[in-house]
C-alpha cells in the first residue's frame, strides 16, 4: 500500500479523492508562495470525484497557507455541508456551485483577487493584448465579462459567469478579478499562475508609456496553431502537469504538512 492508499483508507476516502484534496491542498499553498492570494477570501474548488451533487470547498476563515489535504469540506450543490465542518462562505458557494454544475470542462474552478490580473479588469480595455507568445497562449482561452454587478450573494451570479464562460477556461471579470477552470487541479493552477504573468508583463509594458508592440496576424495564427498542436507536449503528458508536479516537489522540500 502506497502513501496516498494508506492516507485515503485512514481518512475514508477513495484513492482518488484523498489525491484531489492533496492537489487542491497545495494549489492552495502555491497561490500564497506566487502572491495570487487575497487574505482569507478568493476560492479555489474541486468537484469531488465520484460524485455529482458536491464541492471542496475550505472552511471560512483558513489561510491559504494554513490548508491541509484533510482541512476541506464537502459542499454540495445546494449549500450544505455534506461532510466536513466549518462555515461555508457565501460568495464561494454562489459563484462556484453554479459553474461546477453546469460546465462539464470545471471540474476546478479557481477565482482570485491577484493583483496584476485584477489591475487589467480596472482598466477601459481590460483585453490581453497579442504582444508575446505567452500573451497569446492565455488570449486564446480567455472570454471577458464586461458586468460586474456587485458582490456574488446569490447563484444568479454564478449561473451568469458560467454563461460569460462558455467554453472558454479563463475569465477576466470587469472591475473585479480572473476565474480559471480545468478539467484537473493541475490545468486551472497552469492557467491562474500565467495569467497572472501575462497580466504583469503588459501592465509594466504599458507603464513605460511607449507603444505596445502587437504581434502581426500571421504570427499570430502559427502561434495558435502551435499551441493547439502536440508538438509543445513532451512525454505525452499536459505541461500543466509536469509545472504543477515541480510545485508540488517545492512544496514536498518547504511545506509537506499541505499533504496532511
Amino acid at each position: 500500500m502506497n502513501y496516498v492508499q494508506s492516507k485515503s483508507a485512514a481518512q475514508g476516502y477513495s484513492d482518488v479523492q484523498w489525491q484531489a484534496r492533496v492537489d487542491l491542498a497545495a494549489a492552495h499553498r502555491c497561490a500564497v508562495m506566487h502572491n495570487l492570494h487575497e487574505g482569507i477570501f478568493n476560492h479555489l474548488t474541486m468537484r469531488v470525484p465520484g460524485e455529482t451533487d458536491r464541492y471542496y470547498q475550505i472552511p471560512f476563515g483558513t489561510h491559504w497557507s494554513e490548508v491541509t489535504a484533510s482541512c476541506f469540506m464537502e459542499v454540495g450543490y445546494d449549500g450544505e455541508v455534506k461532510r466536513g465542518e466549518g462555515i461555508v462562505e457565501r460568495s464561494a458557494y454562489c459563484i462556484h456551485a453554479p459553474m461546477h454544475r453546469d460546465l462539464d470542462h470545471a471540474a476546478a474552478v479557481f477565482h482570485t483577487h491577484m493583483p496584476f490580473a485584477s489591475a487589467l479588469t480596472r482598466l477601459e480595455d481590460q483585453h490581453i493584448k497579442p504582444i508575446g507568445q505567452t500573451e497569446l497562449g492565455t488570449m486564446m482561452k480567455t472570454g471577458y465579462d464586461e458586468g460586474y454587478e456587485g458582490p456574488g450573494l446569490d447563484p444568479a451570479e454564478g449561473d451568469r459567469l458560467a454563461k460569460a464562460c462558455g467554453d472558454k477556461t479563463v475569465l477576466l471579470m470587469a472591475n473585479h478579478g480572473a476565474l480559471t477552470v480545468g478539467n484537473t487541479i493541475a490545468e486551472a493552477y497552469d492557467r491562474l499562475y500565467y495569467l497572472e504573468r501575462v497580466a504583469q508583463v503588459q501592465l509594466y509594458a504599458m507603464w513605460t508609456g511607449q507603444p505596445l508592440r502587437h504581434l502581426p496576424e500571421n504570427v499570430i495564427e502559427k502561434t495558435y496553431e502551435s499551441y493547439r498542436g502536440s508538438s509543445m507536449r513532451y512525454g505525452d503528458r499536459p505541461n500543466a502537469a509536469w509545472h504543477f508536479d515541480a510545485l508540488k516537489r517545492i512544496l514536498d522540500r518547504k511545506e509537506p504538512d499541505y499533504a496532511e
